[in-house]
């Protein structure tokens, strides 16, 4: 029987991995469970780079869920810099401090000063919250968001795990967190990061995977219908689209249907529900122009 928890010393061999990624419903091929199986043996990040909705941060989170450890976020985005990724000082508490040693006649200046500056003013953000929690899952989600400034100074935190506070010293991690980056290729990230870690290409899963998934994840799902919608979906995937469905939009769309008790995939309902699966007008009218949501994908 699976444990609900476990080490990264328990797993043997990429299969003792696939089980337990399993048992947290997440279906993985054997490429993303061996890739993920040597990043935490090796003490290695792992960089996912594939389309939006294939699952990277869903593994970050299943990885999260099998060690029993806090997944720690850090969400990209253009301007991101290092004061919001590492840590800020409590200025509104060092403030209060700063009154209330006044008001109780406190004249030593450089002791004063060292407890303004001390530990319990400091607000960890993600990348020191990382370094001080053990065991801990660091996902830094779509690093190709942030400018290539962040990029090296990234680089350079994960290269020894240890983090600078002027005042107070050097931060090291104890034991370093398990740190997964995503990238939806919006721009190429630089090599020198790649080189830190292990990569992988997340794909879009292929019709019975999808299958499998859409079923474990929604029980009530007919395999009539888990077939239909994955069918669809790979038709769109292959329309170029502006935004192709991932999983996560599929499953969007299988519970919409489910919701309106659909059994099985029929054109009206297709139509009628094609927000919870393409988020673009211009998609919506690409598969409609092209009939791909009738039985035959639009080929008769």
């Amino acid at each position: 029987m699976l444990r609900r928890t476990t080490t990264i010393s328990d797993l043997d061999a990429p299969a003792t991995l696939a089980e337990l990624l399993d048992h947290h419903d997440y279906l993985a091929d054997e490429g993303v469970t061996t890739a993920a199986y040597l990043a935490l043996k090796m003490g290695r990040p792992l960089f996912l780079e594939g389309e939006a909705g294939v699952g990277k941060t869903e593994l970050a989170k299943t990885l999260a869920a099998i060690l029993g450890a806090p997944l720690i976020r850090l969400q990209c985005h253009e301007g991101l810099d290092a004061a919001q990724a590492l840590y800020d000082w409590d200025f509104p508490r060092q403030l209060l401090h700063l009154k209330a040693a006044e008001a109780a006649g406190v004249a030593d200046v450089a002791a004063l000063e060292g407890e303004i500056y001390g530990r319990r003013f400091l607000i960890a953000r993600p990348l020191l919250r990382a370094l001080e929690t053990q065991p801990s899952v660091l996902l830094v989600d779509e690093i190709d968001r942030a400018d290539d400034e962040f990029e090296a100074f990234l680089l350079e935190v994960l290269s020894d795990f240890t983090i600078s506070v002027p005042e107070i010293g050097t931060i090291r991690a104890a034991t370093p967190p398990v740190v997964v980056l995503t990238s939806n290729r919006t721009r190429e990230v630089h090599d020198a990061l790649k080189r830190r870690c292990l990569y992988h290409w997340l794909e879009h899963p292929g019709f019975d995977r999808e299958v499998a998934i859409l079923r474990r994840r929604l029980p009530g799902c007919a395999e009539r219908l888990a077939a239909d919608v994955a069918r669809t979906a790979g038709r769109m995937r292959e329309a170029g689209l502006v935004k192709p469905p991932g999983i996560a939009e599929t499953l969007d769309w299988a519970e919409a249907l489910l919701t309106l008790g659909a059994v099985e995939l029929d054109p009206a309902l297709a139509a009628a529900t094609l927000g919870a699966v393409l988020k673009h007008r211009e998609d919506q009218e690409t598969v409609r122009a092209r009939g791909l949501l009738t039985p035959d994908g639009g080929r008769g």
